[in-house]
């Protein structure tokens, strides 16, 4: 039982299931939710982000076992497919069931990003379309988080679009490391076609995109830490598009989360003027 409980939390993805779950924390934070709406709103994501996990290792299990993946307990036999599968679904439903507390808004919105990103999985990554999920999911992150006020408000479209280019340069770099394997397996995703380089390029604009929308969205004047922050953000871009010209190594993919991390750190730091009005 310990070894299938160890199997299925690696099945779960938890590096970037944790991740998310912080980010909406964080955000929550800097509204000033109160503790347990932060609670909730923090196990929500998470029991999220295990659903969306645990099924792609579920759909993707004959893939990974055809190109040898070893950090994929499905496809090492570690545990079932069908233990995964029925957990992803428990997981949705109770990740759904446990935002309401936070009103009806908050949670049709949280529902849509789950739908949204198993559409990913389901099918959507082997289409030039595959980015939209993570659009739609991370532009959707500000949204649930002002929603889940005690008075549901609405995200202004800078933050929306800030969480969306962020979903941007997730999915392709989510995707880069695994591009030989993906094209032995027949997945052809809009990275895939692109190809590396341009997709590194397509990380680094989106990142400094979201830094500007970060920095200029806000109202009111800038403070040191938006100047520091929309600067670091643009050098690690820069830092991203020229460590592209040789194969992605772990230093590439540091660079990108570092530069994530400033830009959920400046949509934070804004508090309530990423409401809309």
């Amino acid at each position: 039982m310990p070894n299938k409980a160890i199997a299925l939390a690696r099945s779960a993805h938890p590096g970037p299931s944790v991740a998310v779950s912080i980010v909406a924390v964080v955000l929550g934070i800097g509204l000033g939710l109160a503790p347990w709406r932060l609670v909730i709103l923090g196990v929500a994501f998470l029991l999220n982000q295990v659903s969306v996990g645990l099924s792609n290792d579920w759909i993707d299990a004959d893939r990974d076992r055809a190109v040898g993946r070893t950090d994929k307990p499905v496809a090492l036999g570690q545990i079932s497919a069908g233990l995964v599968r029925t957990t992803a679904f428990l997981a949705a439903a109770l990740s759904i069931l446990l935002t309401l507390p936070l009103g009806p808004w908050a949670t049709l919105a949280h529902a849509v990003f789950i739908a949204s990103a198993w559409t990913y999985n389901v099918g959507l990554k082997n289409t030039p379309a595959s980015v939209l999920p993570y659009m739609v999911s991370f532009g959707l992150l500000p949204m649930i988080v002002a929603l889940a006020r005690p008075v549901p408000a609405i995200a202004a479209p800078w933050a929306i679009g800030l969480g969306a280019m962020l979903g941007i340069a997730a999915h392709f770099a989510n995707v880069l490391p695994d591009l030989d394997d993906d094209e032995r397996t027949g997945i052809r995703g809009l990275p895939h076609r692109l190809g590396r380089r341009a997709s590194g390029i397509v990380i680094s604009a989106a990142l400094a995109l979201g830094a500007l929308l970060g920095f200029f969205g806000p109202v009111g004047g800038k403070t040191v830490l938006q100047w520091i922050g929309l600067a670091l953000t643009l050098l690690l871009a820069l830092g991203i598009a020229s460590a592209l010209r040789r194969p992605p190594t772990r230093l590439l993919f540091q660079l990108i989360i570092a530069a994530a991390l400033v830009n959920v750190v400046l949509l934070s730091f804004s508090g309530e003027r990423i409401l809309l009005g």
